[in-house]
């Protein structure tokens, strides 16, 4: 009963426990405290390997040549480029830096610029979505991030020293060890040891867990990071209010081009549940949280680095409710 109901609800589940543990390590927990840093070098030190672990299972799934380009792909590219350049254009002329709504735009700026989730492709297949166009968006996305953010983000705050390639490479060094690794890794093992390649494929489920476990990291450094950081309660509104709207827009508009182009192609009119709908929105409406947290940190204001944990819990609560309504309709039929 208790394995069902877990299975069930794992994402909400993982977010409330990783609040609950940072809430009893902060409140409880005082001896153990002085052992802080050692604790963030061991979460730091696994999430990478947890993100490079479901990029494997997921990149073993697939075949290179089922990597390919579409049109949705240059939608949702253009929609997030245009958003993040028109958010950064305004803040700069328009918004004061340093207050309450100079932080509401970096944060939406963020959200919106924020390449997609590595975990994504293990919710888009648990929702039946086409896997191998969202992880060729990942790619594309994360390297198109790359260019853009080094473009604008000096408009909006300005750091001394940094300049365009300083800051285009440390975002390469940042994503492409964790794109490509597990890339080149998996088809690897798919073309020269075809026998583990059988073994791994049917492991393919525990990406789903491995995301649980990232998701609950996420959320406990999220939430130590909003406890340094003592913003006010009216900034923290603000923050998850950007938060909010962004992911409500990114979602919306992932669907919207999802139908379209599914309407285009193939001329049909009951599309929610095609393939390609729950792709193209997950791709756009999934964000790689812990890149969000780092680039709050690194280019922007340093309160903004709870942008990534504010972000996860709207998406992932989203998610969960799809995840709900899926298993309903699938025990409908």
């Amino acid at each position: 009963m208790i394995l069902s109901f877990l299975k069930r609800w794992m994402l909400p589940v993982a977010m409330l426990s990783g609040a609950g543990a940072y809430l009893i390590y902060h409140y409880f927990l005082d001896f153990l405290h002085p052992y802080s840093s050692v604790f963030e070098g061991i979460i730091s030190a696994l999430q990478p390997l947890l993100i490079f672990a479901m990029l494997f299972l997921s990149f073993s799934q697939l075949a290179p040549s089922q990597l390919r380009p579409h049109r949705w792909q240059m939608w949702l590219l253009t929609a997030q480029s245009l958003v993040f350049i028109l958010s950064a254009v305004a803040t700069m002329l328009w918004i004061r830096p340093e207050t309450p709504f100079h932080y509401f735009m970096q944060c939406f700026m963020i959200c919106m610029i924020c390449p997609t989730a590595t975990a994504a492709s293990v919710v888009t297949k648990k929702l039946g979505g086409d896997m191998a166009g969202l992880i060729t968006y990942t790619v594309l996305i994360n390297i198109w991030a790359s260019v853009l953010i080094p473009l604008f983000v000096p408009l909006v705050h300005p750091i001394e020293g940094v300049t365009f390639w300083t800051a285009f490479c440390m975002i390469l060094a940042k994503v492409f060890p964790l794109l490509m690794g597990p890339c080149l890794a998996a088809w690897v093992v798919r073309y020269l040891i075809p026998s583990l390649h059988r073994r791994i494929e049917k492991c393919a489920h525990w990406g789903f867990y491995l995301w649980s476990v990232a998701l609950f990291l996420a959320i406990l450094m999220s939430l130590r990071a909003l406890y340094r950081s003592q913003a006010s309660a009216w900034v923290v509104f603000l923050l998850a209010l950007a938060s909010a709207l962004a992911c409500v827009f990114n979602f919306a508009i992932g669907k919207y081009c999802g139908r379209r182009y599914e309407s285009m192609r193939k001329g049909r009119r009951n599309l929610d549940s095609c393939d390609k709908v729950v792709g193209v929105t997950q791709s756009l409406g999934q964000k790689n949280t812990v890149f969000a947290i780092w680039l709050g940190y690194t280019f922007f204001s340093p309160l903004t680095s709870i942008t990534g944990g504010l972000y996860s819990i709207w998406q992932n609560s989203f998610n969960s409710w799809q995840l709900e309504q899926k298993r309903k309709k699938d025990r409908d039929i």
